[in-house]
């Protein structure tokens, strides 16, 4: 079978594929101003990234939206996944995946910490029992790599370095490739990771919301940690409904910025 392949080429390009927090925006049930809004900027699908490096696409976790986030971005294809961590939110999109194997005839390989791939073993069980391959396309093909905190590695041509970062109770991978640092889902980065964050070009940071939460930074404690870093541009993302988009981002300091679903930087 002959497929025709409609993707956008986004080398040299970070897509924000999502922007919001685990229930998304609009909320169900809620009739805030924000989820009621007619600014497209404020309808929020779950946080994930695509990145298009020299050797292919990237993406930073597989979201409940994946396949209306490809579809809506035209992206075709991706040659390699990367994990923050194994929250629903992060992760339970992973099955769409399992149509890249007809344009990519192989694995699709995924880069998580040991916890990510025993969770994803026990999410996804049916597609990993003896019998699971009884057809091309039938469940997600999967080549685990295992990656740890300030151990650098090789990724479709461009050096990727995950670091810790803490989001209450757990602990998650943020990573810098090249200087742009992705740090979703924290309300802490540790010493040893601070320091692996200075000299960035881009800083894009976990800002819930405007009250302190247990487990993500509020937006003036993400301020705070972008005015320690100083990189030259600063985007917030994990982004909850009382985070209006016009009127929060009338508010804030030079240099930062809302990140909104759809929204493309270049890599540096």
């Amino acid at each position: 079978m002959k497929l025709d392949l409609l993707h956008t080429d986004i080398r040299g390009q970070l897509v924000f594929l999502g922007t919001g927090t685990s229930v998304g925006i609009p909320m169900i049930g809620c009739a805030c101003p924000t989820c009621t809004s007619t600014n497209p900027l404020n309808n929020r699908t779950r946080c994930g990234l695509a990145l298009g490096l020299p050797e292919g696409n990237v993406l930073i976790d597989t979201t409940p939206e994946l396949r209306v986030q490809l579809l809506r971005e035209k992206i075709g294809l991706a040659h390699a996944i990367l994990f923050t961590h194994d929250h629903a939110d992060h992760l339970n999109g992973l099955d769409d995946v399992r149509v890249l194997y007809f344009y990519l005839q192989h694995a699709l390989p995924v880069y998580c910490e040991m916890n990510v791939q025993e969770r994803i073993r026990q999410a996804f069980a049916y597609a990993f029992t003896p019998d699971a391959v009884n057809y091309a396309g039938g469940v997600p093909l999967l080549d685990f790599h295992t990656i740890r905190p300030n151990q650098p590695f090789d990724l479709l041509g461009t050096r990727v370095t995950p670091f810790r970062l803490e989001h209450g109770r757990f602990r998650v991978l943020g990573f810098r490739i090249g200087n742009i640092a992705y740090c979703t889902d924290t309300n802490h980065i540790p010493p040893e990771s601070m320091e692996l964050l200075q000299g960035l070009d881009v800083l894009i940071i976990d800002a819930l919301r405007p009250r302190s939460h247990v487990s993500h930074f509020s937006l003036d404690e993400a301020i705070e940690v972008s005015r320690q870093l100083k990189p030259k541009r600063t985007l917030f993302t994990h982004l909850c409904h009382e985070l209006e988009h016009a009127e929060t981002q009338a508010k804030l300091p030079d240099g930062m910025e809302l990140a909104y679903d759809g929204l493309r930087i270049p890599l540096t």
